[in-house]
């Protein structure tokens, strides 16, 4: 569970609550948003069709009277009446969005449109989940948000990083041509609980090898970069930017800038769970980064924002959650 998710909830007056529709809901970050937003007070509307996400995720909200799960694709348009959408949906581990990468792409396009379309005629504030992704495999270090990329339009993740490039763009359209209140976030790397263990991201597969005993799988020597943001300092920094000014609507970097090579996030992950396992090494996958890390000057500056929990305690958490879950599965299985 978020550490925010256990926080007494706040008295909120009737005129400040908003009714907030968050589309993938019920995925990793939509989860805790849904979580921090029902503290404050608000009401929350979870949309979601569960195509990478799991109703286990929000089970705990469901007696909540201030909650509403809806099972919906995006691809498809959505009819209600709210005051904010925050887009999350669409897959964004790999084994996920390149399943299907038609229907990855749609999502991230008509979804985009769908909800803007949405925010348009209700007058709602909408801000968009976009990735550092858009960046693609960087030649500027760190990445800063006027830095344009370096996408590979063709290749097996251009179906995620092109959809979300094209979801800004729609963004940045609605907003000049129709006034729509947007906002746009890029997200770098973030772990914690509620992370599937089979999404082939690099700190739950990390971890779940290392529980299970088996060898930990590093692509390449070890040596690419990522920076790794913990899920509550990157919740903190969402919500601050759906409620900044409205002149701020970015596009803006969260996420956490201390860098670290695949190497040694292996050794913290070994030495944490005590398993006296090996590291085998494969192929770099296509079109795989080298190097990844924020510059997050404009979110210290617009939005008085920097993360505060270091790797060591974010991933001792997100171990925990882990061994509980992995505890579970192991017993069913037997």
């Amino acid at each position: 569970m978020s550490i925010n998710s256990t926080r007494a909830v706040e008295a909120i007056s009737p005129w400040k609550q908003k009714r907030i529709l968050i589309t993938g809901g019920a995925g990793f970050l939509g989860s805790h948003l849904c979580d921090r937003l029902l503290t404050e007070g608000h009401e929350v509307i979870c949309v979601d069709n569960f195509y990478s996400s799991t109703k286990q995720n929000i089970l705990h909200l469901l007696d909540n009277p201030r909650f509403e799960l809806i099972r919906h694709d995006v691809t498809f348009p959505l009819y209600l009446e709210i005051d904010e959408i925050y887009n999350m949906a669409c897959p964004a581990s790999p084994v996920h969005y390149q399943h299907d990468p038609v229907q990855t792409t749609k999502t991230s396009v008509h979804g985009a449109i769908n909800m803007l379309g949405l925010a348009k005629r209700t007058g709602a504030k909408i801000l968009q989940a976009s990735t550092s992704e858009v960046y693609g495999d960087p030649i500027v270090h760190p990445q800063v948000e006027t830095y344009w990329g370096n996408v590979n339009p063709i290749g097996p993740r251009s179906c995620y990083d092109e959809g979300k490039r094209c979801a800004e763009t729609l963004f940045f359209d609605y907003h000049r041509q129709h006034g729509v209140q947007t906002k746009v976030v890029r997200i770098f790397n973030t772990y914690g609980p509620r992370m599937h263990p089979n999404d082939g991201r690099v700190v739950s597969n990390f971890i779940v090898q290392a529980l299970l005993g088996k060898p930990i799988t590093l692509f390449g020597e070890g040596t690419q970069t990522r920076s790794f943001c913990y899920v509550d300092d990157l919740i903190e920094v969402i919500i601050r930017t759906m409620n900044s000014d409205d002149a701020f609507i970015g596009p803006v970097n969260i996420g956490n800038p201390t860098e670290f090579t695949m190497l040694e996030l292996a050794e913290v992950v070994k030495s944490k769970v005590s398993q006296n396992v090996g590291i085998v090494h494969k192929p770099l996958p296509v079109n795989d980064p080298t190097q990844r890390k924020p510059d997050i000057s404009l979110a210290k500056s617009e939005l008085d924002w920097a993360p505060k929990v270091e790797l060591d305690e974010g991933i001792t958490k997100t171990i925990s959650y882990f061994k509980n879950l992995l505890g579970v599965e192991l017993k069913v299985a037997a």
